[in-house]
């Protein structure tokens, strides 16, 4: 299949400067789900199936590196109290626990099936999923199961809040998790992750859970400095984490760290928007050399919103990064969070994923903030949405 006729092609392949590779009147050549040729719509070579862009712009998926999609019940009405000034906390997380390990296999996938549509019609073609809503071996073990039906990138995230049957007893949990809980949940599982956050898990019981994760052959990733300033970051860093997520409240120390190291600043601005916190500051992070991206954290409570558009209107509006440094974050820089090179990119030998966006540029997404400007979605070569 040939798709010409492309306005404008962001392909994160660098062109001197243009970290985004941006091409005009472009073509892209997919065989057999994978792309094999990118160029001038002039220089195409023929080919059977032809798909006329009409001089819309394409950009690669999306690729979402933080969500939580295995859970039940419903949070709305702490949404509305935060909106009337009741602060964010983590324990919200207890309620869906208790939910999600009341419902059926049935249903989380039911749930599940649904988020995952959602996100492929805004663009998504590569999502992460976390396990965090069981905290129980088999809850875990189930979530794990579960996700990975529908994803290779799935995290364990048993350390996501001590549980209210380990309210005393906290050293027992940690070994829970490191031990029983990691055995059931790794089979089905590529990464592990930890809440380091005041009302979660302090920086020593992440370094133990981390390394409990590592030496069973999953990469590690961390939740760190959302709600305060903390030591995620630096143990996040010290411990090669494929990412640490959130980084809203950062010091000097640890954005140079980030900035000296290959962990990624994933940056969730739907949960500031939802919370209502201080955005991070990409544009800090961004000047010191950190590698950014940025995920969307659908979940029940913090952030219940699956739109990788909204996501970069969000980062450039309100994180003050340009639009093309939101859509390298959302897609070349999700992918670095998965350590991933097959994705995110469109380049020869790379995955076939691409959106085709009904605007003549990829500042349309922040432009039109909200507008459903994805016209279709490619994954492996194939229309998903």
């Amino acid at each position: 299949m040939l798709i010409t006729n492309i306005g404008e092609l962001t392909t994160n392949v660098p062109i001197g400067d243009d970290r985004c590779g941006t091409l005009t009147d472009a073509a892209v050549l997919i065989e057999d789900g994978f792309i094999t040729w990118v160029g001038q719509a002039a220089d195409a070579p023929a080919y059977a199936e032809v798909v006329d862009a009409g001089g819309r712009a394409v950009i690669p998926g999306f690729v979402d590196s933080h969500s939580h999609l295995v859970f039940a019940g419903d949070r709305a009405d702490e949404f509305e109290a935060r909106m009337t000034g009741v602060p964010y906390a983590a324990g919200g997380i207890r309620r869906t626990v208790t939910a999600t390990r009341a419902a059926s296999d049935e249903e989380l996938r039911e749930r599940l099936a649904a988020l995952v549509a959602e996100s492929a019609r805004q663009g998504t073609t590569t999502l992460e999923v976390k396990t965090g809503y069981g905290l129980t071996v088999a809850d875990e073990a189930r979530a794990a199961r579960i996700a990975a039906e529908i994803t290779p990138e799935v995290t364990f995230l048993g350390a996501h809040v001590v549980p209210a049957e380990y309210a005393d007893a906290r050293d027992d949990y940690v070994d829970l998790v490191t031990g029983p809980m990691l055995r059931a949940v790794a089979p089905h599982a590529k990464y592990i992750d930890v809440f380091c956050e005041r009302g979660a898990f302090t920086a020593d019981e992440a370094r133990r859970i981390l390394a409990a994760g590592i030496a069973a052959g999953l990469i590690p990733r961390m939740h760190g400095n959302q709600l305060g300033p903390g030591e995620g970051v630096q143990v996040a860093v010290e411990m090669s984490a494929a990412s640490v997520d959130h980084c809203t409240f950062l010091s000097d120390d640890d954005v140079a760290a980030l900035a000296g190291s290959n962990t990624v600043a994933t940056l969730l601005p739907g949960v500031e928007f939802s919370t209502r916190q201080p955005y991070p500051d990409a544009r800090r992070l961004i000047d010191a050399g950190a590698t950014v991206a940025i995920a969307c954290d659908c979940n029940p409570g913090s952030c219940f919103t699956n739109s990788m558009p909204l996501m970069v209107a969000l980062a450039v509006r309100e994180m003050h990064m340009t639009t093309a440094e939101a859509v390298w974050a959302a897609t070349a820089g999700g992918a670095r969070a998965l350590r991933r090179n097959d994705i995110g990119v469109i380049g020869p030998g790379k995955r076939a994923d691409l959106v085709l966006l009904d605007a003549p540029t990829r500042v349309h997404l922040a432009y039109r903030p909200g507008v459903p400007i994805i016209e279709r979605v490619y994954k492996d070569g194939v229309v998903i949405a």
